[in-house]
């Protein structure tokens, strides 16, 4: 039977942690039997789990018969790693187990070297953070999870039963998988990434800095045809001197920022009001339905009525 063993270090996240116990724990094959051998391991007996202390059953000897190993995420994602952890992860990907991550866990495999080149994924908000410290890891903040073969790592929260049931599917096949994912009551495919959760934030710009009018008119005006001269004109630049003062006081450019706001502005009339996708498109200033929605799901990941349908 595949064994999965659990691992669990002190500052565990309880969600993280119970996702995968209760998923491979539950699943079960066409005859009725187990699909997975489930196990919880640590570095020692005790763990502190934050809100209360939870005991591990086994040690990290565990890892060595693991066929597949998971790491939940931790609420102190840079805490250095115990070299004992470090050194069994190592081991283990040696022998060919398969190792995921679930949320901040994705520091935990990068701190043991195992995401050296490798693209990878967490929850957004840790997303920068990972990718400073770890520059050698290609961060992918916009994806649910990213499975290079061997070494597998998942966003925030939600995304870890995503990739739980991707690993089902993987070992058993869409059937065993769907069963799980029924169980969960979890869709066993979400559309688009993590983009679609994270509350776009326009640019920012120091209050007081001279682009903030041309923002706030900018902001104003989102329904109509805005061009490059037109934003030029307005703050009394050429078009050039533009683009260089947009890109020092907000880190963009003037169109990109445009569009951004669009979205966002889009976003909240999508939460809030029942107008149809067409009239929202043309309010925030999009000349055609169909040049909303591709824009739409290239910032968010998703169409607009996926996103209504998710955030309403």
């Amino acid at each position: 039977m595949h064994t999965v063993a659990v691992l669990a270090l002190d500052k565990v996240i309880p969600f993280d942690l119970s996702t995968p116990i209760e998923v491979f724990t539950r699943t079960r094959l066409a005859d009725g039997s187990a699909g997975y051998r489930v196990v919880v391991c640590a570095e020692h007996p005790e763990v502190d789990a934050g809100h209360f202390t939870l005991r591990a059953p086994r040690g990290l000897d565990a890892l060595r018969d693991a066929d597949t190993i998971i790491v939940p995420g931790t609420a102190e994602p840079n805490r250095p790693l115990p070299e004992s952890v470090h050194d069994a992860l190592n081991a283990a990907a040696a022998r060919g187990t398969r190792i995921a991550s679930i949320c901040s866990g994705t520091f935990i495999l990068a701190a043991a070297g195992l995401l050296d080149g490798l693209r990878a994924t967490t929850h957004w908000v840790a997303a920068g953070a990972l990718a400073a410290a770890y520059p050698e890891v290609d961060v992918d903040p916009d994806v649910l999870y990213v499975d290079n073969g061997r070494i597998l790592t998942s966003a925030g929260a939600a995304a870890g039963l995503d990739l739980c049931l991707h690993l089902i599917r993987r070992d058993h096949g869409s059937a065993i998988a769907a069963d799980a994912a029924r169980l969960s009551v979890m869709a066993l495919e979400r559309e688009g990434g993590q983009a679609q959760f994270i509350a776009l934030r326009h640019p920012p710009a120091p209050r007081g800095a001279t682009l903030e009018p041309t923002l706030l008119w900018m902001q104003e005006n989102l329904a109509r045809e805005l061009t490059l001269a037109d934003i030029a004109t307005r703050a009394g630049m050429s078009t050039r001197t533009l683009i260089r003062h947009f890109r020092e006081q907000t880190g963009t450019t003037p169109l990109q920022w445009l569009h951004r706001t669009r979205v966002r502005q889009a976003q909240h009339l999508l939460e809030t009001t029942e107008y149809a996708v067409e009239r929202i498109g043309a309010e925030v200033g999009f000349g055609s339905p169909t040049s909303f929605r591709d824009r739409f799901k290239r910032t968010t990941g998703v169409s607009p009525g996926t996103y209504r349908r998710a955030f309403r």
